[in-house]
């Protein structure tokens, strides 16, 4: 409407042209509440008639000031006006109800927003509200109506994936994004290697190393780390060394990946000398590069090691001990059955114990039957999760204090804490296999039950025996050995066995840390196939051959 018709329809108003310039002088001189205040007294004593620089004036004005309520009184006068389609005035309404998570509402708006737009970026808008408080679900949905689809959508969605634990639908988003003609960028590839290492996806990961080789993708720190923390992960670790030993290292990150995944494998010596190296280099540690270092030094059974770390943490590099440091040193303590130097050592800390360090305890007073310190550990800890209730479960059973375990079990019924289920997969002929404890859901089941039954047999004949003091429940011998035969991993070791030729490497992913029995179990099966398993579960790597475990036991 024109200032003419405005003076016609209010001929007892006052007219005021330069409405907008106002508003926008008391926004940049930063009284976004004076710009609002503005707005009704000219609204009410003028013949003032805003337009759609006014409104987005004033969402800009109701963003800085995060006054919602006035967002949603214009949104009301928007939709009276008919400007709510207008381009330079919605997506600052869209931002402003996403910023206020008020979802909805925004929702709402952006279903009339494709009434008029084909615009990519209001949909983004959008993704990045339902992603930001972790809805995929949400966010697929938003996805799916999009007409268009730029490389943010699709990026914003593979990171959404990797954010949320869905790793295969990381992978094929990423897979659909080829398909779509888009070209990845360096923050797809970033986020689909991500999801590769999570998942243990090697082949998948390696078809998209080429794929960044073919279209020549320029290498940062950030896609080095993301490359060697994928091919450390998919337990190929000498690859992930090459890798490192080619790509620019002047960022601590990839110093860190590096590190923390050969820890991961249990090479300690080489862990040492990466360290020296990287000191040498000139380049700077942080509190993440001792974290890795410790780390090392716990699964190698390296104490004196961790100890000269953690000293010189502060000593040389004036690193304040974070919980996780603690936690790593206090691990490195316990596995080497010094528990009383652990103990002692969380009581003096400058931070409070997590549930890890307490867990770490726990684990040790396992292994090493310190039942005393077992009481003491489970008073410290302020709640228990499913493995704690488990681990607990262990140790009153390998003591034979039933009593105690059944009421473990009935604690954690009141308190409604499922037990986590043990999960195994392999990745074989380009598809994941999945397996549970007992499972008999797969095609292949009693092929594999078959193979396994066989494999068991032979593994008795070379000296195994079942580690029934495992089995929580108070039930026969024979009832306890079934049990544990059964396992997630031994199930997918089996299924390898079926579906891949003599001497062929094995390597299987499990999400919860084996089992003593399965660790014992697979030290013999390497030894009765001559073939190599690679075991990651979800503390290490293990690798398996002729006997022997990589762990050297230490685990």
């Amino acid at each position: 409407m024109s200032y003419t018709n405005c003076l016609k329809k209010h001929p007892y108003r006052i007219v005021f042209p330069y409405a907008n310039s106002i508003l926008r002088a008391s926004l940049e001189k930063g009284s976004p509440q004076k710009s609002l205040k503005d707005y009704r007294t000219l609204l009410h004593f003028t013949a003032f008639c805003p337009d759609y620089r006014t409104y987005a004036l004033l969402l800009r004005a109701c963003a800085r000031y995060s006054d919602l309520y006035a967002a949603m009184e214009i949104h009301c006068h928007l939709t009276k006006v008919g400007l709510l389609s207008n381009q330079h005035v919605t997506p600052h309404l869209l931002k402003l109800y996403i910023a206020h998570d008020r979802m909805l509402e925004a929702r709402e708006l952006f279903w009339s927003v494709l009434e008029w737009s084909t615009d990519p970026f209001h949909g983004n808008l959008m993704l990045m509200g339902f992603l930001k408080s972790g809805q995929l679900d949400k966010a697929y949905q938003i996805f799916k109506r999009m007409p268009v689809k730029d490389l943010v959508s699709w990026n914003s969605m593979i990171a959404g994936a990797v954010r949320s634990s869905h790793m295969k639908d990381a992978m094929n988003l990423f897979s659909r994004l080829v398909s779509s003609g888009l070209v990845p960028d360096g923050f797809s590839f970033s986020s689909v290697l991500s999801a590769c290492a999570r998942a243990g996806a090697r082949r998948y990961g390696v078809w998209v190393h080429q794929l960044m080789i073919e279209l020549g993708v320029e290498m940062n720190h950030i896609i080095s780390s993301a490359l060697v923390d994928m091919y450390a992960k998919c337990g190929r670790i000498e690859v992930a060394t090459e890798i490192f030993n080619t790509v620019k290292r002047n960022h601590i990150s990839v110093w860190n990946t590096m590190i923390s995944g050969l820890a991961a494998h249990g090479l300690g010596s080489d862990v040492v000398i990466l360290f020296r190296k990287m000191k040498s280099e000139e380049v700077v540690p942080d509190g993440v590069t001792f974290v890795a270092l410790l780390t090392a030094c716990s699964h190698c059974g390296m104490v004196e090691e961790a100890r000269q770390y953690f000293k010189s943490m502060t000593t040389e590099y004036s690193i304040t001990p974070e919980v996780e440091h603690y936690g790593a040193l206090v691990d490195a303590l316990s596995r080497a059955g010094l528990l009383d130097e652990a103990y002692n050592l969380v009581r003096a800390m400058n931070v409070k114990p997590d549930a890890v360090i307490w867990r770490a305890l726990l684990s040790a007073c396992r292994r090493y039957r310190q039942t005393k310190l077992v009481e003491v550990t489970v008073e410290h800890m302020a709640f228990y999760s499913s493995g704690d209730y488990t681990l607990l479960s262990t140790i009153y059973s390998s003591a034979n204090r039933w009593n105690d375990s059944e009421e473990l079990w009935k604690q954690r019924k009141q308190k409604k804490i499922r037990k986590s289920k043990g999960l195994s997969w392999v990745e074989l002929g380009g598809s994941t296999h999945e397996f549970k404890a007992g499972d008999r859901s797969h095609p292949d089941s009693e092929d594999i039950y078959q193979v396994l039954h066989g494999l068991s047999k032979r593994a008795k004949v070379e000296g195994y025996a079942p580690l029934t003091e495992l089995v929580t429940k108070d039930v026969s011998e024979e009832e306890r050995e079934e049990n544990l035969t059964f396992h997630s991993e031994k199930l997918a070791v089996a299924y390898s066995v079926l579906k891949t030729g003599p001497g062929t490497e094995i390597m299987v992913s499990k999400n919860l840390q084996t089992c003593s029995d399965c660790h014992e179990w697979m030290k013999i099966i390497s030894k009765v196939l001559c073939r190599v398993i690679i075991m990651r579960d979800r503390i290490r790597f293990h690798r398996f051959e002729s006997g022997c475990c990589s762990c050297k036991d230490y685990w």
